[in-house]
């Protein structure tokens, strides 16, 4: 049987999440929003308060959390400031590589590392000139004895200016697309790696976001995560683990959005009235209320087949764009029955509005996501329904009556063009309503069909 109540434990993880982010964030989302920097202390306060970075498995020291947890968590911090969920959770991102990976020596290396002090780590696969291609990576990696030479940059780097370690995707060769892609944990203080500066954005400002050049910057083989060709293939696994938490950005982000319309609106009077009376606005808040709704469950959908050890790249795909783009749609709802103050920097609409934008764009635009789960609809799906070529639609003749052995005249002839159906022991020269000949009919009952 289904069951969609939350256990005890991910109750209370769930609520000191809320607890956090409503004394510890909120309070400065506009402050450090309006001054474009990354409030460091409260990555490390979410670290101590045991919200961030919560996701490494026990046996690495760490408390193990699954996906369903850390979307959980992930809403309520998003709720309060997505900029800085987003420095938070890129841990998380950053770290998924490393667990997933086969390189068991860097695991015990790191990972205690991470779980028993403050550390911040980020996921680098984009470039100046790519974004949702990973295959078009061009920053090299060069064999050179018992290491790797990296070279190149990466962009759209959350948390790159201010982390410590960088999961970095690289290629042997950019000839060889998928191919060539392999993976690295990366220390800042190797000699070559610079960070550039804050890149300035219209949301997400609360949030670090930077570009990473490497300059002949030499990496132990000891620290690959994964060879070349494989590296392709970790990266994909990851964004299918960590696209349910961008989904949980955005109902996050949403639901404060709607929570703060529908609070406006009960107060706001307007010709003499107050908002929430007139049922433009009421249509407003109940699609706002459905978005946010049918989002979660589908983030959770997709985090729970995760942590069950099934591939949730389809239903991940489909909560982040489903998710994302509801949240976009929902922050414009809000500000538009916020009306012009919803417009003003003296409200907290606008930043929502600016800081959801960019989650339809990344880990993965929503055109990436709709060719995934195309993909997956016209070449994976299972359909139920048999093709249309063997469905008769009898509209003439009751089913028991077509088909019967020794009479013919009951056997079924189907137009595979327009759907016609023919009852007689031969089809017709000529199909009646489209015209095309005998051989476009196929039998659906009858002799073959025993």
């Amino acid at each position: 049987m289904l069951n969609f109540e939350l256990s005890e434990k991910q109750k209370q993880i769930q609520q000191k999440a809320r607890e956090f982010a409503l004394k510890r964030i909120l309070p400065i989302a506009a402050y450090y929003d309006q001054r474009d920097e990354t409030p460091v202390e409260i990555l490390r306060e979410a670290y101590e308060a045991g919200i961030s970075t919560a996701d490494i498995p026990e046996s690495y020291g760490g408390k193990g959390l699954g996906m369903v947890e850390g979307c959980l968590v992930t809403e309520e911090i998003a709720a309060a400031c997505p900029g800085i969920a987003t420095s938070v959770f890129d841990n998380s991102l950053g770290l998924e590589p490393l667990i997933l990976c086969e390189n068991e020596a860097a695991k015990e290396k790191y990972l205690p590392l991470f779980a028993k002090s403050f550390n911040l780590i980020s996921f680098a696969t984009s470039e100046p000139t790519m974004g949702s291609d990973v295959s078009g990576i061009r920053c090299r990696a060069e064999a050179h004895g018992d290491d790797y030479i990296l070279n190149g940059t990466k962009y759209w780097v959350t948390n790159g200016g201010i982390a410590d370690y960088f999961t970095i995707f690289a290629t042997v060769d950019p000839e060889k697309k998928h191919d060539g892609i392999c993976a690295f944990f990366v220390e800042k203080q190797r000699d070559g790696v610079k960070t550039g500066r804050p890149i300035p954005k219209l949301g997400q400002r609360n949030s670090n976001t930077a570009g990473v050049h490497f300059d002949n910057v030499r990496v132990p083989k000891e620290n690959m995560l994964a060879g070349p060709g494989e590296g392709f293939i970790l990266a994909m696994r990851t964004f299918s683990r960590t696209r349910p938490s961008i989904g949980a950005f955005a109902v996050g982000a949403a639901r404060s959005a709607m929570e703060f319309a529908i609070d406006y609106a009960k107060k706001r009077r307007t010709f003499g009235a107050k908002l929430s009376n007139y049922q433009a606005i009421q249509f407003k808040i109940a699609e706002m209320y459905q978005k946010v709704e049918a989002s979660r469950l589908l983030v959770l959908k997709a985090a729970w087949e995760a942590d069950n050890g099934m591939d949730p790249t389809i239903s991940a795909s489909v909560a982040k764009f489903y998710a994302t783009e509801s949240a976009v749609q929902v922050a414009s709802e809000a500000l538009q029955i916020f009306g012009g103050y919803g417009y003003t920097r003296f409200f907290p609409v606008e930043k929502l509005l600016r800081d959801i934008r960019v989650y339809p764009i990344y880990e993965g635009t929503s055109e990436i996501q709709r060719m995934i789960v195309a993909g997956h609809a016209l070449n994976g799906y299972e359909p139920v329904m048999p093709p249309l070529e063997n469905m008769p639609m009898h509209r003439e003749r009751h089913p028991d009556e077509t088909g019967i052995q020794g009479q013919p005249d009951t056997d079924a002839w189907r137009c595979r063009m327009c759907g016609y159906v023919h009852y007689g022991q031969n089809p017709p020269e000529q199909c009646p309503y489209c015209f095309f000949p005998e051989s476009a009919f196929d039998r659906v009952a009858g002799e073959d069909q025993q």
